[in-house]
């Protein structure tokens, strides 16, 4: 299974009433730590797109990028990248790019996204939100399976033989499809044949087995192997259980809490923040031992390819995010590894 982390950069405080970390210094510590996750081991990295103020990525391929000339090995995906308010053709040129300043190590990971800001700002109805991703993806696998593309939809101009340039090393660029919470979706990835991201951020991840047999499912169907699964949740590592659980909870609290009055949901309880943190739960905060032990935990439900956790839920210290990979890629990393063999 592979092991990496994501982020959406966020621009938070780093402590409860201090000042907002700028986009600026935010950018440059995310290089640092997408280079030690490299240093570490680890197998991916993934940069989020948004479109807020409260986020400091708009364009994940121009920071994989800077992260690709600071990098060796290491994956280097978008996490996601927003399909349904950005021009598929686009998007493939610029991981091409990517993929060929990074030798190889380009992903896409498509998304219909969490928030909506992007629809407006690029001149998208809301009303189409399903219709653009299904139609954008279509394009975007057109383009990746032929250099001379001819395309036609209902919301974005047609094609009539043209070229895309340039070409990524690899043939095929990766696309991965991110889902959240929608059954539609993972068939849809899995009828495509993409491997799909399960984002797992609540609740209890065993109810969440559903969606990847239904990703599968929907690729037997077809006749398409099975299509390779990710896991991508919320986390934190420190040496000692207790001070993942103090250090992470009010940066946590800070960030659910402020999107919780955006959509309704109620604020988070040190005792609900506790709660996910159990063996059945949600979040991946704890000891080296404890997270290895829920990856290991959760690859026996879902029996995925790979795991992706997110750090900086609410922005931490970059010393304690900087810290915590070191600890995910040189004792966590090496735990589960020994336990899947």
């Amino acid at each position: 299974m592979e092991l990496g982390v994501y982020t959406f950069a966020e621009l938070t405080p780093e402590v409860e009433g201090g000042p907002i970390v700028g986009a600026e210094r935010r950018l440059r510590d995310l290089i640092e730590e997408i280079e030690l996750a490299d240093r570490v081991g680890l197998d991916v990295f993934g940069v989020g797109e948004h479109h807020r103020p409260d986020f400091a990525v708009s364009a994940p391929a121009v920071a994989l990028a800077a992260a690709a000339e600071r990098t060796e090995r290491i994956r280097l995906t978008s996490a996601v990248s927003v399909i349904s308010s950005d021009d598929p053709v686009r998007v493939f040129q610029d991981f091409a790019m990517l993929d060929l300043l990074s030798g190889g190590r380009a992903e896409i990971m498509a998304g219909r996204g969490s928030f909506v800001e992007s629809f407006p700002l690029f001149g998208y109805d809301l009303d189409s939100y399903d219709e653009l991703f299904a139609e954008k993806l279509e394009l975007l696998l057109a383009v990746r399976a032929e250099t001379e593309v001819s395309w036609e939809g209902r919301l974005r101009a047609p094609i009539e033989r043209r070229g895309v340039y340039p070409r990524p090393l690899q043939d095929p660029l990766p696309v991965w499809v991110a889902v959240g919470g929608s059954p539609q979706s993972a068939i849809r990835t899995g009828r495509l044949g993409l491997p799909m991201a399960l984002a797992i951020i609540g609740g209890e991840p065993a109810r969440f087995r559903p969606f990847a047999e239904m990703h599968a499912g929907a690729a037997a169907e077809v006749g398409a192997p099975r299509p390779a699964l990710s896991i991508n949740s919320h986390g934190f590592v420190a040496p000692d259980s207790q001070e993942a659980a103090d250090i992470a909870f009010p940066a946590f609290a800070r960030m659910m809490d402020r999107i919780g009055r955006e959509r309704g949901w109620p604020p988070m309880s040190r005792a609900a923040f506790e709660a996910s943190r159990r063996l059945e739960g949600a979040n991946l905060v704890g000891s080296p031992a404890e997270v290895a032990e829920k990856i290991l935990f959760q690859h026996s439900i879902f029996g995925h390819d790979r795991f992706l956790i997110q750090f900086s839920v609410g922005t931490l210290p970059h010393a304690e995010v900087m810290r915590s990979i070191e600890l995910f890629g040189t004792e966590v990393a090496p735990l589960v590894r020994r336990g899947l063999r």
